[in-house]
């Protein structure tokens, strides 16, 4: 008893509930039910009968509980079992309330999720671990379920129980398994494990690893949430995504931080169902196949955008409900939009009650600093090698590829965890077995959550990936990583720093833009102007560009039309599309008020122009991870910076002729050599008055001659707009 009021009883059930005793009289037995309710004035025992109801108005009548501890413990000894029993409680105000017993109540889970668990194979063990909702013998409560191998007692502690952390103490299970149904809980109820170690005298609330959704932060607690019940109305979407090869289907991402893409007059970020009626629209009229958000996964400090989370089975409660998120994801599906999230499985934050230090050892993380810390981001690092820690991560995956309907999972900083010595100097980290620097065990969870996360229809993978590491986009089977798509961070770093220079200098760094397409179809890429390009001091894109008003936006057009006609996925980040001067501010919505002005409005109507020729010419999405779509036509006319190619598709017969002019100066009857002969119509000049430009084009048609130039039997004499970018088309 002095265990059970003391806290620090490792077996409470072995005291708590209904116990039978023998009398040792002719094989007799008696029956005790303990509780421990240190608020309480007085306790009754009411009996259940056969069926379970509690008889309080019936024979057998409500028996009062003996006080067998000054500090809250009662006892009922009696010769019959007391069935499904309840207790009346009443506290010293002379409040009575009648509530089930927790510890009445069988072990909920199997011996063998148990053992999955700790085996590392449970790719769904969100459906045991964490809160869920249940009914037990009838009764509806809700089973809490946490690891903590080394702690000495866990308690459930909440709302519901006055967060008094004595009340509720776990019931310890194989492979430090704590779980306990807590009968009367309901969905909103908010909730924290106390954990007391074994070590140290530590001991710390924590909020649930598992847990679906979280208090609004500074708040820190997890809540209960039903995340079932949500009714879906995306079977067509899924089922349609299910049956694309999307490596062949057009794919242009809109990069966006639901906190600072809009707010509302007062300046608060608008709530997920605000951003379904305006976000997604906007989305559809610039014609992006899909959106992709910063962390999602509930994070206690904003200026992470995200990627500092403490409750990675949580989607953000900044913005609403779980069931909020679910109705942003499903609408964005009815309306043929994609959402790909960010996912960290790369490191998590200290906070006190999160994932660091969980009970009273390092869990989750390394214990040696060498290998369990992130020095530059003050963050720890998975133990990967540990199979709970591998269930965590996998099954965390899945969780929001099947219970969130997300269609892609971009993986941060995956660099970080492939080198046992990235971003440290020599001594401050330890080899693998082999000697090496490759973190074997994060690149096996790697491996396992890429084949399970293409196991569901029509999901996919991308790594932000900045090295040389062989394979990222390959499949499990032939030796790669498995993602479906890599960032391609050489070809971003390279075409920003052609774009800053002035052009007249441009003739002397012609290989930045040339350099990608020798190894462009050695992954699947994408072509990433990502949020890490337009803060911390590298300015916005628009801030990149030189010259005057005039040169700097049509080299920002004449960058989106060379990315977009480049092999290779796209994506860019809010604020770039309408031409946004400063830098991305986290706490600050995106410059809409500069759409009032025609350059800002032309950029983003080139942008827009470019996602619908993307989604509509399969030259330019069939084949974008094979040499087979892509041709110079010429890239020696340094002089000029000028260079041209062919993008084709599947049909060889379907190609696309794309200018590049990447200096002010207008170049009259330049000479194109191109494949087949006939006419061909300028389909898109960035040069275009619509866009902002000043108008040079090539008019409504160019017939191509039998003049064989730049290896090809025929060419056409075309006009190359200052700073701009054309395509042409031959028509059939």
């Amino acid at each position: 008893m002095e265990a059970i009021v003391g806290g620090y009883h490792g077996d409470p059930f072995r005291v708590l509930g209904p116990h039978s005793v023998s009398t040792g009289k002719g094989g007799g037995t008696a029956w005790t039910v303990v509780t421990f309710q240190p608020q309480a004035a007085s306790v009754e025992l009411l009996p259940g009968n056969s069926s379970g109801a509690a008889t309080a108005s019936k024979s057998p009548a409500a028996q009062p509980m003996e006080r067998a501890h000054p500090h809250g413990i009662f006892v009922h000894k009696g010769t019959a079992a007391p069935g499904n029993y309840r207790f009346r409680i009443t506290d010293y105000s002379g409040h009575s309330a009648e509530v089930e017993d927790p510890y009445r109540f069988p072990p909920l889970m199997s011996d063998f999720d148990i053992h999955l668990h700790g085996e590392g194979t449970d790719s769904e063990t969100y459906n045991k671990m964490g809160s869920h909702l249940a009914e037990v013998e009838g009764v509806r409560g809700v089973r809490f379920t946490v690891w903590a191998p080394n702690a000495e007692v866990v308690f459930v502690v909440g709302d519901f129980n006055d967060w008094d952390p004595r009340r509720n103490p776990m019931r310890l299970r194989n492979g430090g398994i704590w779980e306990i149904f807590i009968p009367g809980v309901g969905a909103g109820s908010s909730y924290k494990y106390f954990v007391k170690s074994k070590y140290h005298g530590y001991q710390q609330l924590k909020a649930d690893p598992y847990g679906n959704y979280m208090e609004v932060a500074p708040k820190s607690a997890s809540i209960v949430w039903d995340i079932d019940a949500y009714e879906w109305n995306d079977a067509a979407w899924l089922e349609e995504r299910g049956r694309k090869d999307w490596l062949k289907e057009p794919i242009s991402l809109y990069e966006v931080h639901l906190e600072s893409w809009m707010r509302d007059p007062e300046g608060n970020p608008l709530t997920y169902r605000e951003l379904a009626q305006k976000l997604i629209p906007y989305v559809k009229q610039m014609a992006f196949t899909h959106i992709e958000l910063l962390p999602i996964a509930e994070h206690p400090f904003s200026g992470s955008w995200g990627y500092q989370v403490v409750g990675y089975f949580a989607p953000t409660s900044r913005f609403g409900t779980p069931d909020d998120f679910m109705y942003f994801v499903d609408q964005c599906h009815q309306n043929g939009i994609g959402v790909y999230v960010d996912w960290v499985p790369g490191h998590f934050p200290k906070d006190a009650h999160g994932l660091a230090y969980f009970d009273g050892t390092h869990l989750y993380e390394h214990s040696d600093p060498r290998l369990g810390e992130h020095r530059d981001w003050g963050t720890l690092i998975f133990n990967y090698g540990r199979n709970e820690v591998k269930s965590f991560l996998v099954s965390n995956a899945l969780f929001w590829l099947k219970k969130y309907h997300i269609d892609g999972l971009r993986v941060d900083a995956v660099a970080s965890m492939l080198y046992l010595d990235y971003s440290r100097k020599a001594g401050e980290w330890i080899p693998n077995r082999y000697g090496g620097n490759e973190n074997l065990e994060a690149l096996e969870v790697l491996r396992r959550f890429n084949e399970l996360a293409h196991q569901v229809p029509g999901a996919v993978t991308a790594a932000e990936e900045s090295t040389a590491f062989p394979g990222i986009s390959r499949p499990v089977y032939l030796g790669g990583v498995g993602f479906t798509f890599k960032w391609n961070m050489g070809w971003m770093h390279d075409m920003l720093a052609y774009f800053e220079r002035d052009p007249i200098y441009r003739k002397f760094h012609q290989n930045n833009i040339t350099f990608s397409m020798l190894y462009a179809f050695t992954e699947n890429f994408i072509l990433p102007i990502s949020h890490d390009e337009v803060v911390h001091g590298k300015r916005s894109l628009l801030g990149k560009m030189p010259g005057d008003e005039w040169q700097r936006f049509a080299n920002a057009r004449a960058f989106f039309a060379y990315m977009w006609t480049h092999p290779g996925k796209k994506l860019v980040f809010m604020g770039s599309d309408v031409g946004q001067y400063e830098e991305w501010n986290s706490s600050q919505s995106v410059k809409w008020d500069l759409l009032q002005w025609g350059y800002h409005r032309g950029l983003q109507a080139t942008l827009r122009r470019l996602n619908e020729l993307y989604r509509a010419e399969k030259a330019l999405h069939q084949v974008e991870f094979h040499w087979s779509g892509f041709e110079w036509i010429d890239i020696n006319d340094v002089e000029s910076s000028v260079i041209t190619f062919l993008r084709r598709a599947e049909d060889r017969n379907d190609f696309l002729v794309v200018l590049c002019n990447f200096t002010p100066a207008v170049r009259h009857g330049y000479g194109v050599g191109v494949p087949e002969g006939g006419v061909y119509t300028e389909i898109f000049n960035s040069d275009s008055a619509e866009f902002g430009g000043s108008g040079v084009s090539n008019g409504d048609y160019l017939e191509a001659r039998p003049n064989a130039m730049h290896g090809r039997p025929f060419s056409v004499s075309v006009t190359l707009p200052p700073l701009g970018v054309a395509i042409l088309k031959r028509r059939a």
